[in-house]
């Protein structure tokens, strides 16, 4: 029974603790505990095993892109999305005691996080090492406990791994943001109308002539806003794409009920991940 309730009261990210995931779980759920794991496919199955009520998934970022790899997960991952989240990122130079800004030969981080604090990596000459993500990197240098390789990571990290901050806010980009979708076991659809919902799904198209434009057609007629429409590659064929698309509103309002009849009738299939709650902060990036 205490196992049932620790797990109800967590939430898990990809990465080790002080990622920017784990920085987005604590300022979305402060009151929960959060939970590392190595990879996307191990998030999602501390959900769906119990060990974790709900997943933090990092979907796009506003300098980098969309996350590899998160779009060919989601369809078999077996969770709903119930939330989002923007997280602005802070991006700061850490180093062990003793270390210092001319004395630094190396800075260790994530590729995005490199190509995100490009200006301030050719300010220092400084030689720029990819890591699998930026809190990983900060652990290896506190390690390491040399003072002449730097990381580029949170301000959380630093403060789990006992590094201090050379500088603070390196990043290029003063909107340098990343959306994170919640994800858990089961849907927790809102009533239509309850607020501005969002609703995210996956179609593939049939292989006939204007297939994908006589699709969308329904939303445009039904006066639907789609606000995200990405394609990528499945089944290891250039031919076979599916689309991940998300819109405002409810499956069963009006507008948007008919949009999907007519979504039904050029695809093989649909599958609605989920509808959740538009992010109050979602109007500020778009």
């Amino acid at each position: 029974m205490e196992d049932e309730r620790m797990s109800e009261n967590t939430i898990v990210f990809q990465g080790v603790l002080g990622a920017n995931s784990d920085l987005a779980c604590r300022a979305m759920f402060p009151d929960m505990k959060t939970l590392a794991c190595y990879s996307f496919a191990d998030a999602f199955s501390a959900v769906s095993e119990g060990r974790a009520r709900l997943a933090m998934i990092p979907i796009e970022n506003s300098v980098a892109g969309r996350v590899a790899d998160i779009h060919h997960l989601l369809p078999d991952a077996g969770l709903y999305i119930v939330g989002e989240h923007f997280q602005r990122i802070d991006h700061h130079l850490l180093a062990v005691d003793g270390a210092t800004e001319a004395g630094l030969t190396h800075v260790h981080s994530h590729v995005h996080a490199l190509n995100q604090c490009r200006g301030m990596i050719a300010e220092l000459g400084v030689k720029p090492v990819v890591h699998a993500d930026t809190a990983g990197a900060a652990q290896m240098i506190a390690d390491l406990g040399d003072p002449t390789q730097g990381a580029i990571a949170s301000k959380l990290a630093g403060e789990i791994y006992g590094l201090k901050t050379l500088r603070a806010n390196i990043e290029d980009a003063e909107h340098n943001t990343t959306r994170f979708l919640i994800m858990a076991a089961q849907p927790q659809t809102p009533a239509p109308g309850s607020s501005d919902l969002m609703t995210s799904f996956i179609f593939r198209v049939k292989n006939i002539p204007a297939a994908l434009y006589k699709a969308l057609g329904g939303f445009a007629s039904n006066g639907v806003n789609m606000t995200k429409l990405e394609s990528y590659l499945v089944g290891g064929s250039f031919q076979a794409a599916q689309f991940y698309a998300e819109v405002e509103g409810h499956p069963d309002d009006a507008g948007l009920k008919r949009a999907f009849e007519e979504l039904h009738f050029f695809t093989h299939e649909v599958n609605i991940l989920g509808t959740f709650p538009a992010s109050p902060k979602r109007a500020d990036h778009q």
